[in-house]
């Protein structure tokens, strides 16, 4: 076939998808506007362009920040993290919260999200939600479609919604979740939703970074005391039954009974708050007054007897062994004798040549030379 104008001596269009009649003009293959051109990649602004977007608001700044604070490229960790002391400094003496949410699966977390992320937003809060999207196993990939099922919230100007790729990190939780959370503090939202992926251990590493831990359950799923791990019921300082409508309004209040009869059995807490059980629909909105209630007598418990400063430097400390934890992990394997042993030893390791301990001792103890 003829080749088209000039822009395209180098393409012939025998195998293009674009046919017409005979007698009109083959369409280009490629737009010519584009030929030639390098693909566009977005440029890394100074700090100070990303801090005045961030304390401005400005959510598409703000999108931008969060992504360097994820990403892994060691270019993009050292402006992230002085945007990370920097927001640090920019939140220091404000009393915000940071509310974890998770649920066994099927307890419709995304949906009693939108619907009680609506109700704090319409008392004058501004509220970001950091979703936590399983990566596949095998792809490494993440569909990141939550906002698709927050189509109410999603549209709010007083909500920030971010999903984030859990990445291999433990139990879903992504890996830069807590830094996150301070840009979006810095940026005006005052109150913070951590969503996990399911019940598992997630929830200890959320219940890390959060103030107020909520649990969401099912009833009729069978016997609910036996549905989740007491662990996590004693992380809880509160349980919603939800989907507490229709014709499962009797038995939401069956279930709340029993979780409010379990939870009396575990120790005091420290912070001296006594959790309870209360049921809750997103589709009727029954319940989220009295959720919201009892978010702010916690609040107002804890500020006020100082556990809230107390575990706000607690998390600080345990996230200040993780981070070095993370950094010394990134370090090794950015070795350059690390990098050019690691596939011989992988190899022997799988020809069963070497065990797996002994060959990371022997990594170690070259890394370490």
């Amino acid at each position: 076939m003829e080749k088209q104008g000039d822009f395209f001596d180098d393409y012939t269009f025998d195998n293009s998808a674009l046919k017409v009649n005979d007698g009109i003009k083959q369409p280009p293959a490629v737009n010519p506007y584009l030929q030639g051109r390098p693909p566009r990649r977005q440029a890394v602004k100074s700090v100070d362009e990303y801090m005045e977007g961030i304390l401005a608001g400005d959510r598409t700044i703000l999108s931008q920040a969060i992504t360097l604070v994820e990403s892994l490229s060691a270019e993009h960790r050292k402006v992230a993290s002085e945007i990370i002391a920097r927001c640090q400094k920019a939140v220091a003496g404000k009393e915000t919260m940071r509310i974890g949410i998770t649920g066994v699966p099927g307890v419709g977390k995304s949906t009693f999200i939108e619907a009680f992320g609506s109700h704090i937003t319409s008392a004058g809060h501004k509220l970001a939600v950091l979703a936590i999207d399983p990566s596949s196993e095998r792809s490494k990939g993440s569909i990141l479609g939550d906002k698709t099922r927050m189509e109410t919230l999603v549209r709010d100007p007083k909500a920030f919604i971010r999903p984030s790729p859990s990445a291999g990190s433990l139990g879903g939780v992504a890996r830069r979740t807590r830094e996150t959370i301070l840009l979006c503090e810095a940026a005006g939202y005052d109150v913070t939703f951590i969503e996990t992926v399911g019940v598992g251990q997630s929830e200890t590493a959320v219940h890390s970074m959060s103030d107020f831990f909520l649990l969401l359950m099912l009833s009729g799923a069978g016997d609910e005391l036996q549905g989740i791990k007491r662990g996590i019921m004693e992380m809880s300082d509160l349980i919603a039954i939800t989907k507490a409508d229709g014709s499962n309004v009797e038995k939401a209040k069956v279930a709340r009974g029993l979780y409010a009869s379990a939870l009396h059995l575990f120790p005091p807490t420290e912070s001296g708050w006594v959790p309870t059980a209360v049921t809750s629909s997103a589709v009727t909105k029954e319940g989220l007054d009295t959720i919201m209630q009892k978010i702010d007598e916690y609040f107002t418990l804890v500020r006020s007897n100082g556990f809230y400063r107390r575990k706000r430097a607690l998390q600080a400390r345990y996230w200040m062994y993780e981070s070095i934890d993370d950094a010394l992990k990134n370090r090794f394997y950015e070795n350059e004798t690390i990098e050019r042993l690691l596939p011989a030893y992988e190899q022997d390791v799988l020809d069963g040549k070497i065990d797996s301990f002994a060959a990371a001792e022997e990594l170690i103890a070259r890394y370490k030379a």
